[in-house]
């Protein structure tokens, strides 16, 4: 009866192994189509500048100074927050000086606002959790593929593997 237990939880262990080989692969070909969606929308964008300056799907373009922001165009220079939420083509931006969390999705804003108030570096489970999403393995692991990213991007550091939290840079902005 023993053997058997034990033959049975080898079988199973292997199971976990392959299907974390299996998950591993799905999330780089995720990672993967992402990056080309982004420069395909950014070819997309490119070919409507050449093409007469209209927008997606046939509208204007927002003219400087007239996206929303109450800061004038003489503001709004290449890399600018504003620059970048007219675009939306990169849902996540590279970090760079003056851009702010509000350049990103709301449930990135959100993971840095967890990590802000935290005030120390954090596991993907526990952002998690603090987010309200749970700690079961859907959750974090499809959580972890955001913390990457925003790794990769410059908005957060992982002090160690699995340990995220705010860059020095990010901190200092948020902490404004």
């Amino acid at each position: 009866m023993l053997e058997e237990l034990a033959r049975r939880q080898a079988e199973a262990r292997q199971r976990i192994e392959e299907f974390g080989r299996q998950l591993a692969e799905v999330r780089a070909r995720l990672e993967a189509e992402e990056d080309r969606l982004s420069r395909l929308l950014i070819a997309q964008e490119v070919v409507e500048e050449i093409l007469g300056g209209k927008g997606r799907l046939g509208a204007d373009p927002v003219p400087d100074g007239e996206d929303g922001d109450a800061a004038g165009a003489e503001q709004d220079g290449p890399g600018s927050e504003a620059e970048v939420t007219r675009r939306g083509v990169v849902t996540v931006p590279p970090w760079r000086e003056n851009l702010g969390p509000s350049v990103l999705p709301q449930a990135y804003r959100d993971v840095l606002e967890v990590l802000a108030d935290a005030g120390r570096a954090m596991r993907a489970g526990k952002i998690s959790a603090a987010l309200g999403r749970g700690e079961s393995a859907a959750a974090v692991e499809g959580l972890r593929g955001k913390l990457r990213r925003l790794v990769e991007r410059g908005w957060l550091a992982q002090e160690e593997p699995g340990l995220f939290a705010l860059t020095e840079q990010v901190h200092r902005q948020i902490a404004r």
